[in-house]
């Protein structure tokens, strides 16, 4: 297994978000998860993957919008 596993308080806190938004998202799909059971946990390198996609997302969207 490669990568640390966290639990939804250490990757809020990693995100500087609060618990429940880590949870909410854990619900809907959006964040990377993995489940054991009944607990949720999230890989490191999950997360950080997740977040270069989210600013390259962000990144191709700006390039295409006027600032007119």
């Amino acid at each position: 297994m490669t990568g640390s596993l966290l639990t939804a308080a250490q990757v809020a806190q990693l995100l500087e978000v609060p618990t429940s938004w880590v949870y909410e998202q854990s619900r809907r799909g959006t964040i990377p998860t993995v489940t054991l059971g009944r607990y949720r946990r999230y890989r490191r390198d999950a997360i950080e993957a997740w977040l270069e996609e989210l600013e390259e997302v962000n990144r191709r969207g700006r390039r295409g919008r006027s600032l007119v």
